[in-house]
């Protein structure tokens, strides 16, 4: 049968319908049947003009195209965001998991100065899929099971470094990472990034230099259950030789960074 103008005019108008209802599908199919997205599908969020400069000014550096792309990160899904600091991160992962997705934010309540910044940007229009919570990092305020992917970028040193004036702990590590595998969901991704010491180097060193040895860390995953399944060298830079402190401006912005993707065994 030909294509009448009646037909032709409705096709026109239906088209765009069905390509919507297409897409209103694949948002619903969350983390479980969702694709991951790509590098390449950041580049609209990194560029959105709601986005501050200084923001933009540390891409370049931190390279989140490249870093969430390596954690799969599914529009639909839950993330727990661990330790998000001024919210970085946080202000893509809430475009990244898009409207039917959450994130959730962790700090201790020793980072004072995050709730402020969360605040700012949540001032500006920003954040409205996010859940804020303060706690250490060995007593989540998260359900057990409901979380599709736990983030924790340069984070797992702070298990060692205890910040003045209290000089308290921010968490017992075995414990904290018992805790990660409690919120995940049957099948969730854990995925941690952070600034790595050297070989053999004492957990300590965190104190001083807010490094780890990433040996010490994948013994503590491991021991939650942990195995990891892919390992990124986006961050990696050789020519750090681990043994100055992170903020050092010689190397800051620039550490050797070990990145991975990890699932329960």
């Amino acid at each position: 049968m030909g294509k009448g103008p009646l037909m032709t005019s409705k096709f026109k108008y239906l088209a765009p319908a069905l390509a919507a209802l297409a897409l209103a599908g694949c948002a619903t199919m969350s983390g479980g049947g969702h694709k991951p997205l790509a590098a390449a599908d950041y580049a609209p969020i990194l560029a959105d003009a709601g986005r501050s400069d200084a923001d933009k000014k540390d891409d370049a550096a931190r390279k989140p195209a490249e870093v969430l792309g390596f954690a799969e990160v599914r529009p639909g899904e839950t993330v727990l965001e661990m330790e998000v600091g001024r919210g970085w991160m946080t202000d893509i992962l809430s475009k990244a998991v898009g409207p039917t997705g959450k994130v959730i934010t962790q700090n201790p309540p020793e980072f004072t100065y995050s709730g402020p910044a969360l605040a700012t940007r949540r001032a500006a229009g920003r954040l409205p899929n996010v859940t804020e919570t303060t706690s250490h990092f060995d007593e989540l305020k998260v359900p057990d099971h409901s979380v599709d992917r736990v983030l924790w970028m340069l984070g797992p040193h702070e298990l060692f470094f205890k910040p003045p004036p209290s000089n308290a702990s921010l968490g017992d590590p075995a414990k904290t990472f018992a805790e990660i595998r409690r919120v995940l969901k049957p099948g969730g991704t854990l995925v941690i990034m952070d600034h790595a010491a050297n070989a053999g180097a004492p957990a300590t060193i965190a104190q001083t230099l807010h490094r780890v040895d990433p040996a010490i860390v994948e013994k503590l995953a491991s021991d939650a259950g942990f195995k990891i399944v892919a390992r990124s060298t986006v961050l990696a830079n050789p020519s750090d030789d681990r043994t100055v402190a992170v903020f050092n401006n010689t190397i800051r912005r620039h550490t050797d960074q070990f990145l991975w993707r990890l699932k329960a065994k």
